[in-house]
């Protein structure tokens, strides 16, 4: 695969060791596994080759792979999410929980805690002294992948609504070229998303590496909009009120 092709990937994760399932796009698989999630959308994962999202293990193998043919591979914590530092773990007296921590009193051992920018878990809680391992989750495990391809993207337009998508979770998007240039309307509450700047700048860039885009214009369009009648009563309303007086 290209480095910039959009495909679309059904896997399955596993620990290597001790066969657990990690994650999975399958429903089937997630069932046989007694992990099935009720309110779940099971589908395959949507991603761009090359672009830096997977751990590089998995990118190495997908950059070799084939459309519609499955694979399995192993792969060691040092192309994974790393091995384990024993630096990571820290403790934390009852004050500096006090201090960086909204409620000390729910944390749980096993449970998530976000201290700055740093997201760890706790792993020990006794006396209001916690030990918290900053290390990744999967951090020093083996990773087992049985994946396959089951997509490459290659119209242009489903190209751009794909990223956009991947982006934004949103495909209320509207797209249209002109040559190499395309035009993209951007639905009214995206443009409210404050992260929706930043994703501007990602966008422009996969635009061009995966679609070959040159000018892009995105359109923020705000339609005006009557008031109703309520409103108008409700005016209307106030204002008798304000004679009375």
């Amino acid at each position: 695969m290209e480095e910039g092709t959009i495909v679309y990937i059904d896997y399955d994760l596993f620990d290597a060791e001790s066969g657990d399932l990690i994650e999975t796009t399958r429903e089937e698989t997630a069932k046989s596994n007694d992990a099935h999630v009720e309110d779940r959308n099971y589908e395959p994962l949507c991603v761009t080759i090359g672009e830096g999202r997977l751990i590089s293990g998995f990118e190495e193998s997908l950059a070799e792979a084939e459309v519609d043919t499955d694979y399995d591979i192993d792969i060691p914590p040092e192309q994974g999410y790393g091995v384990r530092d024993a630096n990571l773990v820290e403790y934390f007296g009852p004050q500096q929980l006090a201090r960086q921590v909204r409620d000390p009193d729910n944390l749980q051992v096993g449970g998530s805690v976000q201290i700055g920018d740093r997201k760890g878990t706790l792993v020990m809680f006794r006396a209001g002294r916690a030990r918290i391992d900053f290390n990744h989750e999967l951090a020093g495990k083996t990773l087992r992948y049985n994946y396959k391809i089951t997509k490459v993207v290659e119209d242009r337009e489903e190209m751009v609504t794909t990223l956009l998508k991947m982006t934004t979770g949103s495909d209320d998007f509207e797209v249209s070229f002109d040559g190499d240039d395309v035009d993209i309307k951007v639905p009214e509450f995206i443009g409210y998303d404050q992260s929706w700047g930043m994703a501007k700048f990602q966008l422009i860039r996969s635009l061009r590496d995966s679609v070959g885009a040159r000018t892009i214009t995105f359109r923020d369009v705000h339609p005006y909009r009557e008031p109703t009648e309520e409103h108008e009563h409700d005016h209307d309303h106030d204002h008798d009120h304000g004679e009375e007086e």
